[in-house]
């Protein structure tokens, strides 16, 4: 009986079907669906995919803890262009960063989520104007806003997955037809969830 050389081992393992990958809570390990909820960590901005009882310890807004769970309010609202905002390219999102005690803008590009800092004041006289705006929730709600005038209030989770697909599109100065197709087809979606 002759052994495999190491090669045909190596080959053999290759050839071997893998287990698809098992996403699991980044807080406890339990396997989560595909669709699953996400905590948001308030020191490092990062994002964490969350089992529902791990999602549910985190969901009281005035509770002074590390993460905050994430909500899946979607909200057309009647809300500032671009322009009011005085944000200089199409697309944007802004959100509270409790931990800088602040609004943030970023706008979503080829590098990722470019941030820019707004002036505060100028906000403030916004949302005095736009009702709706009083109810985003700092760290787990932003405002996303397009050119158009398309403005939604969403989920942040759901502004870094239209970051993540405009990084793997980007192509040129402008993003390329891919990328705007990709936005077209994400605020399609966003109408239809939106009340």
């Amino acid at each position: 009986m002759t052994s495999d050389s190491p090669l045909e081992t190596l080959r053999r393992i290759a050839r071997a079907p893998r287990p698809a990958a098992v996403e699991r809570c980044d807080m406890c390990a339990t396997e989560v669906a595909a669709e699953h909820s996400h905590l948001v960590d308030l020191q490092t901005r990062q994002l964490l995919c969350a089992c529902r009882p791990c999602y549910l310890l985190f969901t009281d807004d005035h509770a002074h803890l590390r993460y905050r769970a994430v909500p899946d309010r979607y909200l057309a609202v009647d809300g500032p262009d671009l322009d009011e905002l005085q944000i200089p390219v199409g697309l944007a999102f802004l959100f509270h960063n409790s931990a800088q005690q602040r609004m943030a803008a970023f706008y979503p590009g080829p590098a990722g989520a470019t941030e820019s800092e707004l002036d505060l004041t100028a906000w403030e006289r916004i949302a005095a104007r736009h009702p709706a705006l009083a109810t985003l929730r700092p760290d787990v709600e932003a405002l996303l806003v397009r050119r158009d005038g398309d403005c939604y209030l969403v989920p942040i989770d759901a502004c870094y997955e239209l970051v993540g697909r405009l990084r793997t599109l980007w192509r040129g100065f402008d993003g390329g037809q891919e990328a705007h197709a990709a936005v077209d087809a994400f605020f399609d979606e966003l109408r239809k969830r939106a009340r």
